[in-house]
């Protein structure tokens, strides 16, 4: 066991000041740093477009290179967990509850309300809408999380480093990175998934409460006692997990949530619009493909309109991706030991891509049938339309119970593996953090949901976990350059050593 450190203290800090902030004056809040989301993702576009598509370029060739056959780990290591369950832990923490909440919302979005170019309601839109569905949480996001994921799996079982994003650095900058500087950079990615998570929880706690609200009268959407209660409930839950250790609560519930998820998606394709899903997911493979460098680089110069859409949409997005690639790199890191880079790339990126690729085909063409029925839910609340989309289905209402439950297993996964990070990073990456450590970032992160729904700052702190992608950006390039010197020159000494 180890103490904590000053990344402790000076992140609890600024998250308390955070959140002061957002809670005391959430509209002036919510002014300032929706002014500084809108000049980053304004001026700096092209930037985000293109450090995005360098990512990715940079684990593809990883997954070519001869240089993948290096273990991450020792050469007699083995991996900790089976395949299966590899797959489900880092899918249940990297898009589980995200999937659960856009599944069905974002393509009806794109086609019906605000396509991308297409006009409203066309079969343009309906192709577009999934292709740009696609592209949002497919390679790109994924190779986000990767390049962080690689970069400390590496350092820390191959090289012996602690599990911290700033011993990722030392290939480049050496003993600098255990003083101030390496203080700066451990601070910047705790910050950044505490206040992802503590904006999660809320979301979550929002979408729940809206499934709630469709299917029993008797409850409200928007409730502030509902959400609070919702919360309670899940912080429970993911403390007792987070108390069992990595290898039995977040394993268990991450085999839970693929069940389910399999389950629901399953269930939507049997009982939806079968063969529309199966074409469009056919169809959009190709035109993914086909139009991936175009929409990689399309920025837009010229087209307000549509500049605005890439702003609102996939900058959005990317920034979003980056922001919470800290927790969720250093979570698929830790439970990636003993495998080498290749079968790790392979996981991480293929994989996750194929079955979010087949998880919007089904909810995206369900719920688009289902607008096209006349079945109008363009006015409702973006956390209601997977539960109306379920209303016009047979077994809707058992379809729906099952998705609030996956909600909450996502849910609490999220939260789970988040205080197990945050427990890493606060202790000089020990692979045990004391449970009294993750407790207190379990409660900081609910507390800060909470009193964030209570006084409407939530939007506010989404906006701040947006600003807090631009610096962490420029750390993964950073990364992604240490990377690869220090495999490199291994590399070469494995070769000249056959």
């Amino acid at each position: 066991m180890r103490k904590v450190t000053n990344v402790f203290w000076i992140s609890l800090a600024l998250v308390i000041l955070a959140v002061g902030y957002g809670a005391l004056a959430p509209g002036n809040f919510e002014t300032v740093t929706g002014n500084i989301e809108s000049f980053l993702t304004t001026s700096f576009g092209w930037y985000y477009l293109l450090v995005v598509s360098v990512m990715v370029l940079f684990c593809l060739f990883f997954l070519v290179s001869p240089m993948g056959q290096v273990k991450l780990g020792k050469d007699t290591d083995k991996p900790e967990f089976s395949f299966s369950t590899w797959v489900a832990m880092l899918f249940s923490a990297g898009m589980g509850i995200g999937l659960v909440f856009w599944g069905a919302a974002e393509p009806l979005s794109h086609y019906a309300i605000d396509p991308a170019t297409a006009d409203p309601g066309s079969a343009e839109a309906f192709r577009e809408s999934m292709r740009y569905s696609f592209f949002h949480w497919g390679l790109h996001a994924w190779s986000i999380y990767a390049v962080v994921a690689l970069a400390l799996a590496y350092a820390q079982f191959r090289k012996g480093e602690p599990g911290l994003v700033s011993a990722t650095l030392k290939p480049l900058f050496g003993d600098r990175m255990t003083g101030v500087w390496g203080t700066v950079v451990d601070v910047v990615a705790v910050f950044a998934t505490v206040v992802g998570v503590a904006t999660t929880l809320g979301f979550g706690a929002i979408q729940i409460n809206g499934g709630l609200a469709y299917m029993f009268d008797g409850i409200s959407a928007g409730s502030f006692v509902t959400q609070l209660i919702i919360i309670a409930v899940v912080t429970m839950m993911f403390v007792a997990s987070s108390w069992t250790g990595l290898s039995k609560g977040i394993k268990y519930l991450s085999n839970t949530n693929m069940i389910l998820a399999v389950f629901l998606l399953l269930m939507v394709i049997i009982v939806g619009p079968t063969l529309l899903i199966l074409n469009m997911f056919t169809d959009t493979i190709g035109s993914y493909l086909q139009n991936l460098v175009r929409m990689s680089f399309r920025a837009a110069p010229i087209d307000g309109e549509n500049r605005a859409w890439i702003d609102g949409w996939t900058i959005f997005y990317w920034a979003w991706w980056i922001s919470w690639a800290p927790f969720v790199g250093i979570f698929i890191a830790r439970i990636s030991k003993g495998r080498t880079i290749r079968q790790f790339l392979f996981g991480v990126l293929m994989l996750p891509t194929l079955i979010s690729f087949l998880w919007f085909a089904a909810f995206g063409s369900t719920a688009i049938d289902v607008q096209n029925s006349g079945f109008n839910m363009i006015e409702m609340l973006t956390e209601e339309r997977l539960f109306a989309t379920f209303s016009q289905l047979p077994l809707g209402t058992f379809m729906s119970v099952i998705a609030v439950l996956l909600i909450t297993t996502f849910f609490v996964t999220s939260a789970d593996s988040a205080t197990f990070v945050l427990g890493m990073q606060t202790t000089n990456g020990s692979l045990h953090p004391k449970n009294t450590v993750k407790l207190t970032w379990g409660l900081a992160q609910s507390a800060i949901a909470v009193i964030l729904l209570s006084t409407g700052g939530l939007d506010a702190l989404q906006t701040v976990l947006i600003i807090a992608a631009f610096p962490f950006s420029i750390i993964m390039l950073l990364m992604m350059a240490s990377f690869y010197k220090a495999l490199n020159l291994e590399y070469k000494a494995i070769k000249r050593k056959r």
